[in-house]
């Protein structure tokens, strides 16, 4: 029985008060004195016969004031969470519970006897419950490469299920096991995964990809969107954005919102927390490498519960929800939870503990109350959740879960945050604080004994296997929250993708747009952008500067040819650095300096996360950067050039370069069509330049810009340091026959891209309309 469904048993009725015989008067019967009728007979005065002849007086009176009171706390408490919170409270609260005791030195170890898998070892699973034959999404899944897929079955299970590639563990060999938490599943429920986890942590699990058979992994490579690898050669060391802590108040996120869709919640989320759809003010960083659970996004048919579901329907027209892939991942700091699924989540070693799925709650909580249960715990450890761009895609082909199915979320969950955030252990074992936890969560009514149990079978399963439970980290929960600098604050600005409302197609705002605009400004409004026109500026100047002036400070033309008419400077694209001090002088409260040639397009909407402070160029873009031994006159001859300005320089410039470049007899080249120079390295550029012109021609030639930017970017700081915006460009050495198929709305960059004449033009603003709607303005 779901500890929801019980109900607080009847109280007895209340006794009747004793009968005092002083007070009874004789029964008379009068006849009146004049029609000779006979009255009623007088009712006696005793207590006892007054309440039984009045009873359904008194219930009426009763049942009215409830209401009237019931009604009045309602409306004042504004939403959905008043009638919640009473309904989270009329569940009984068990005080007769018995906390587990658990010699954690005795536990007996447990090795795979019975499975012909007995001696397989591997690091990376992907763990899935199966009720029918195999899916096309599973056989999927066994597709990805250095994963192995492990199906669990259940008593729905056919008997002959098989699957090439696959693990299956079937009712009969889960039982053969030896897993205490065998005895406390049910026979046909998903949550029999729990076996699943344990069997592959007793197999070498380091990562296990909490996964269903309804979802594809998009480009078929958990790799390229998860932090597989967060220590060693394949980890990514960049910083985290991060919820900001700042609002001491606020424990819950919707990150649907972060992703693009600010009127889409997931499943877990409490009701009375839907209406919060604003963007953060700002957030901050956190260095990864403890992202221990990492919770995937899914386009079609995300993780959403059944209000929304039901409540957003279109006839009978599947789900097709998508969420902006290019939006940075996102970490949750300590004191503020997120809801944690079962079907697209990275656990990694740390955390494995975390994946116990308690068995005593509905299938459609228990994933939910899992996730709530380990992000409290795994502040304990210095971990956190971090959640990641589309990941999954999930076909909408099912119909939707019943409300009822989900009850223990909707009445407790908002109940469950504000005590997990709350709770304090003082025990000095993670482990001993799990029992503690589950047991308090026992006590609350949040699940049931059943769980404590279960909780305790799972953990000396995990011992058994070989799990080595995490050492403790102080919390910082107690302590007064650090206050965020300026230079701390990080400004996202997320997308406003097309949703569904109500079973109608939501589209983004006009107000929503020109607020993006004013961001984008207030971003970029102090940083000069330095365009080289290489095609007919009578034709282009001006609708550059309409296109890009509306962001940034000022936007400087240059061209092989001076225009006074349309502010058009000379400039040489070869000998471009040249004039980059000028003007530097020109604008010196200038925050910073972007250089762009006209066959690279900016989309200037996906650089706003990128840091001001740091150079930008394409270092990571193969086609754009590249290091060649210089074979043939002309590079031999800009070799030399630059041998001799680096061994001109000052130290500190010479040994960044010489650290860089650790081949001597190499040469760095950059096609050099976009990059950033903020302010705090203007004056070393200048520098650089003058050493330039100081050292002169080498047998007659002048460097070339496409050796000279690399070799100044060298030397005035490590490539470690460069921002990453860039990285990520679209970036072809010869168009595609059509221009169409190269443009990426997602990119922070495209080229190659050829704007000629207004027609060519008016078609590129159609185009980057996608990332920026109020262009259409323009056209």
């Amino acid at each position: 029985m779901l500890v929801q469904d019980r109900l607080p048993t009847s109280p007895p009725p209340p006794k009747s008060p004793k009968s005092n015989s002083k007070s009874k008067l004789p029964t008379t019967v009068f006849h009146h004195p004049i029609s000779g009728r006979r009255f009623s007979p007088a009712k006696s005065l005793d207590f006892c016969t007054w309440f039984s002849d009045n009873l359904y007086k008194i219930v009426t009176i009763a049942f009215l004031v409830a209401t009237v009171a019931a009604l009045f706390f309602l409306r004042n408490a504004g939403d959905t969470s008043a009638f919640l919170y009473l309904q989270s409270k009329s569940h009984p609260i068990d005080k007769t519970l018995h906390r587990p005791h658990i010699d954690w030195n005795n536990v007996p170890t447990l090795r795979d006897t019975s499975t012909p898998y007995a001696n397989f070892r591997t690091e990376k699973w992907i763990v899935v419950s199966v009720s029918d034959y195999p899916s096309d999404s599973l056989k999927q899944l066994v597709k990805i490469k250095g994963w192995q897929v492990l199906a669990v079955g259940d008593s729905s299970t056919p008997s002959d299920w098989s699957l090439k590639g696959a693990v299956f563990l079937s009712l009969e060999q889960q039982a053969t096991l030896g897993f205490r938490v065998v005895d406390y599943l049910p026979f046909r429920s998903y949550v029999r995964k729990s076996v699943g986890y344990l069997f592959a942590i007793q197999h070498g699990a380091k990562k296990i990809f909490d996964a269903d058979d309804r979802g594809e992994v998009i480009g078929g490579d958990l790799g390229k969107h998860f932090d597989v690898d967060l220590a060693g050669e394949g980890a990514r060391h960049e910083p985290i954005l991060q919820y900001s802590h700042e609002n001491v108040n606020r424990s819950i996120v919707n990150p649907y919102i972060h992703f693009g869709q600010r009127s889409v919640w997931p499943r877990g989320l409490p009701l009375e927390n839907v209406g919060e759809i604003g963007h953060e003010e700002f957030y901050t960083e956190v260095f990864g490498g403890k992202q221990f659970i990492q919770q995937g996004v899914s386009n079609g048919l995300p993780d959403v519960d059944s209000v929304f579901y039901f409540t957003r329907k279109a006839g009978l027209e599947s789900f097709d929800i998508k969420f902006d892939d290019h939006a940075p991942k996102v970490a949750l700091p300590q004191g503020i939870m997120v809801p944690v699924n079962s079907f697209n989540t990275i656990y990694h070693s740390p955390a494995f503990w975390g994946l116990m799925l308690p068995v005593s709650v509905s299938t459609m909580a228990a994933d939910i109350l899992r996730g709530y249960w380990s992000q409290r715990l795994l502040w304990e450890i210095g971990g956190y959740v971090v959640v990641y761009p589309p990941t999954v895609h999930r076909d909408d082909r099912i119909a939707g879960y019943p409300f009822s199915e989900e009850k223990d979320l909707h009445v407790n969950v908002g109940r469950l945050i504000k005590f997990l955030v709350a709770w304090r252990s003082t025990k000095h074992r993670l482990f001993e604080k799990a029992v503690d936890l589950s047991f308090a969560m026992a006590e609350e009514g949040f699940w049931s004994e059943q769980d404590v149990k279960f909780t305790a079978a799972w953990l000396q399963d995990l011992v058994a296997v070989g799990y080595q439970q995490p050492r403790l980290m102080s919390l910082e929960l107690d302590r007064p929250r650090p206050t965020i600098g300026h230079g701390d604050r990080k400004e996202f600005i997320p997308r406003k993708l097309p949703s569904i409302h109500l079973g109608v197609e939501e589209t983004g705002t006009v107000n929503y747009e020109i607020g993006n605009l004013i961001r984008w400004r207030k971003n970029f409004g102090n940083v000069v952008l330095i365009m080289f026109c290489s095609g007919p500026v009578e034709r282009t100047a001006l609708e550059w500067r309409l296109l890009y002036g509306r962001i940034f400070k000022t936007v400087v033309i240059l061209s092989e040819q001076k225009n006074e008419d349309l502010a058009v400077e000379e400039g040489h694209l070869d000998q471009m650095y040249k004039l980059l001090p000028k003007l530097f002088n020109r604008f010196s409260s200038a925050e910073g300096f972007l250089f762009l040639q006209d066959d690279t397009i900016l989309n200037y909407w996906n650089l706003h996360q990128a840091d001001k402070t740091k150079l930008w160029i394409t270092d990571k873009v193969s086609d754009s950067w590249s290091n060649v031994a210089p074979d043939g006159d002309w590079l031999t001859k800009q070799a030399g050039v630059v041998k001799k300005v680096v061994d001109s320089m000052p130290a500190h410039f010479q040994v960044n370069y010489k650290e860089a470049v650790k081949t001597e007899n190499s040469l760095v080249l950059c096609s050099s069509e976009i990059f950033y120079i903020p302010r705090q390295f203007v004056s070393d550029f200048v520098d650089l330049v003058s050493l330039v012109r100081d050292v002169g021609p080498v047998d007659g030639m002048e460097m070339h810009q496409k050796v000279a930017i690399p070799m100044f970017f060298l030397s005035v700081d490590s490539p470690q340091n460069f921002d990453p915006i860039l990285n990520t460009m679209v970036y072809k050495q010869t168009p595609p026959p059509s221009n169409s198929t190269l443009y990426s709305a997602q990119a922070p960059a495209v080229h190659p891209w050829s704007v000629s004449s207004e027609q060519e033009f008016i078609k590129l603003v159609r185009i980057m309309a996608e990332g920026d709607p109020l262009l259409m303005e323009l056209v």
